[in-house]
């Protein structure tokens, strides 16, 4: 009879809040921010495949907690399917598009044969902005933080 306390402590443990619900990080590299602006503060950051909690959402933001993280990210970049880590038979591009309901059958539907160049598109991805940096040109452009 002991055993039966013990296992219900256990099951207990690994259910969700009400309300939450397990998620995954479909892209590369995911910033959590501290609202819902996209020029609010950066609070951490998850790799494609970490798995969230969702907190809850409101319109295109989803709140999520990671251990002691907690933030906001786009709700477009979480997947309720567990994603692949690179290491796998396939890329990290690969995994991060399947992720996102994009793969080799929707390229060929498009005519695409998966030979495009994206090299400027990770280009233009590739900087990261300081903090700092960026609050001074957010105040000194007046700029809203914005919201949902």
């Amino acid at each position: 009879m002991r055993c039966v306390p013990i296992a219900l402590i256990v099951l207990s443990l690994s259910v969700l809040p009400a309300g939450a619900a397990a998620m995954f990080v479909a892209v590369d590299r995911l910033e959590v921010r501290s609202s819902t602006g996209f020029f609010s503060q950066n609070v951490g950051e998850l790799e494609l495949g970490d798995e969230v909690t969702l907190v809850r959402e409101s319109g295109r933001w989803s709140e999520v907690r990671m251990g002691s993280l907690a933030g906001w990210v786009p709700a477009a970049s979480l997947s309720p399917r567990r994603v692949a880590r690179a290491g796998t038979a396939v890329t990290p591009g690969e995994v991060a598009l399947a992720g996102k309901g994009f793969g080799r059958e929707v390229e060929s539907e498009y005519g695409i044969a998966g030979d495009l160049d994206f090299s400027l598109v990770d280009a233009m991805e590739a900087p990261r902005i300081p903090w700092p940096v960026l609050l001074r040109f957010i105040l000194d452009g007046r700029l809203s933080a914005g919201g949902q």
